[in-house]
């Protein structure tokens, strides 16, 4: 077992002029793979079996499914020894971090990482190693936090482990602490939520405000903090429950646990004057993430934030890696990316320019970790 993984080491063997890109074929791996074939990479998708049709039916931009049994199943060392003779840049997602883990992720997965592999842990609102470690370093505002149900004092948005969908959150309002604890124990008779999870819950402040997941990109190739694109999450049943007109809404309140399980995303922009703020808390963000887990974030990264009546921003979520609502701007590209390259790409291709930019450049090896 490796207890640290060397990049400069990791790339010795590699061929630069067969460089190939893979990643867990789920999340957001359909927007890795065309970006990478835009860019006249080979791809290598790591299929589980039972969800590898749709890597298989979209031809183009598959070159090698790897079919295993269960995603885990990477970190065998045959599979390793595979990818990288393969060339294998390796592109985490969120199916990465929750299917393979993060320890086997930082001491087991001897493959160049495009990006801070000891920063994906910092997803996680509990632990050590958090991202409100991060807001808080960097002087970002996001919401107040309880430790403890009966502190409660206000709304709140509590999130947790799904019962069943472990790879997903049991988000619910609580409009106080009576309403907390009446809440909770329906969902849990309910299946929704398990009751030895409630450790693992975070309890924040309800903020009200327009949502919006802005999706980040530190270039080391080009120095700098690039605003690529924005979006805004479609949530079952939540979705389905608000399409109801508002005496239904009412009727179904006591039969209907809402649900804000992330199933789509769709495009939005932000009015102008807000962008410099926008600018400025992604550039306290990598700053903070350079002193806290160097290297920092590197690549795409999405802050999650709420803007209010009075125009502040609020970070509620943080993801340092690619985020899922990239699958929108596959083919048409997103809207600020533009500005930047004179046509609209997606986050998948613009990871694919900076791997074949350093490959140029020679600061490969400042990119993966």
């Amino acid at each position: 077992m490796l207890s640290i993984i060397n990049p400069k080491e990791a790339l010795e063997d590699y061929n630069f002029k067969e460089i190939s890109v893979a990643t867990i074929a789920s999340h957001s791996a359909l927007d890795v793979f065309d970006g990478a074939k835009d860019e006249g990479f080979k791809t290598v998708a790591i299929c589980q079996k039972g969800r590898e049709k749709p890597y298989l039916r979209f031809r183009r931009i598959v070159d090698i499914p790897v079919i295993l049994d269960r995603f885990i199943d990477i970190i065998k060392p045959e599979n390793i020894e595979f990818l990288r003779k393969n060339n294998v840049i390796f592109i985490p997602n969120r199916s990465f971090s929750v299917y393979v883990g993060y320890d086997n992720i930082e001491k087991i997965f001897n493959v160049p990482i495009f990006g801070n592999r000891y920063l994906l842990r910092y997803e996680e609102r509990s632990g050590e190693k958090n991202y409100y470690n991060i807001l808080d370093r960097a002087g970002i505002r996001r919401p107040k936090t309880f430790s403890s149900p009966d502190e409660i004092d206000r709304p709140v948005m509590v999130k947790m482990p799904h019962a069943r969908k472990r790879v997903e959150r049991g988000f619910f309002i609580a409009i106080d602490r009576d309403d907390f604890w009446n809440k909770f124990r329906k969902l849990v008779a309910n299946g929704v939520v398990k009751e030895e999870d409630l450790a693992k819950a975070s309890i924040e402040e309800l903020v009200l405000g327009a949502h919006f997941n802005v999706n980040y990109f530190r270039s080391i190739a080009r120095k700098d903090v690039e605003i690529i694109s924005i979006d805004r999450r479609i949530q079952t049943n939540l979705d389905g429950y608000l399409r109801l007109p508002a005496d239904i809404q009412v009727e179904l309140r006591e039969f209907v646990d809402v649900e804000m399980i992330e199933i789509g995303h769709e495009s939005a922009t932000i009015r102008e004057s807000m962008l410099e703020k926008l600018f400025d808390i992604g550039d306290k963000f990598v700053e903070a993430t350079i002193n806290i887990e160097p290297p920092g974030v590197i690549g795409p990264f999405t802050l999650q934030l709420f803007v209010t009546a009075d125009l502040d921003v609020i970070v509620f979520d943080v993801a340092p890696r690619i985020g899922g609502g990239t699958n929108i701007y596959m083919g048409i590209g997103s809207q600020y990316s533009k500005l930047y390259f004179g046509k609209p790409i997606s986050m998948g291709r613009r990871i694919s320019i900076e791997i074949k930019e350093c490959v140029l450049l020679g600061c490969l090896e400042d990119i993966v970790t």
